[in-house]
């Protein structure tokens, strides 16, 4: 089942602090990171229910090299990014997006 994936607007602000802070740390370090996630959300438009359920039916990828989690949402239409948080974040800023 693939699926689309939309990034919601506090998601893509997500994506972009962290593409600017590994940016400032490094030449290309930034659009190395903005690859990993496009190759994650890749393998959730391929199998988005491969992902574990970790809160209300928001689902976590688990980013390689880099310390952070893509949380989503599955509907029969589309996968939807809640969140991209770095792994020492608080787990209340999931809580604050996650759907009711």
């Amino acid at each position: 089942m693939r699926l689309p994936v939309v990034v919601r607007p506090l998601a893509e602000l997500d994506l972009v602090d962290a593409q600017e802070w590994y940016e400032q740390r490094g030449t290309g370090l930034g659009a190395q990171f903005r690859s990993e996630i496009d190759r994650v959300m890749a393998l959730v438009a391929e199998s988005p229910l491969a992902f574990p359920v970790v809160y209300r039916g928001v689902r976590r990828a688990v980013l390689r090299r880099f310390p952070y989690l893509l949380y989503f949402v599955v509907t029969s239409e589309r996968a939807i990014v809640v969140a991209c948080l770095h792994m020492a974040r608080s787990p209340r800023a999931l809580q604050e997006r996650a759907p009711r």
